[in-house]
């Protein structure tokens, strides 16, 4: 009995297959990067929402900005002060 896989010959690949393989490759290459990019840039934000109270502050108030011209526009009852 020998523990040895048996001899599997596998079909060689045509150019264009490769071609197409590397092109999928670079395709999928290209999607972790941008996703890479992406969390990087969530890490920032997380790291200076974090670190500096000012900019939570400012978002806030921008929120409050926000609701305010959205009921001035479309008439929506008064957002009540100090809610978030």
């Amino acid at each position: 009995v020998t523990d040895s896989p048996p001899d599997v010959k596998l079909p060689r690949s045509s150019d264009a297959d490769m071609l197409e393989l590397n092109t999928e490759l670079e395709k999928m290459v290209d999607a972790v990067e941008n996703q890479t990019v992406q969390v990087t840039w969530m890490a920032h934000d997380m790291v200076v929402l974090r670190t500096s109270p000012e900019v939570v502050d400012s978002m806030r108030e921008l929120q409050e900005a926000y609701l305010r011209c959205k009921s001035a526009v479309f008439g929506d009852p008064e957002p009540e002060s100090g809610a978030a």
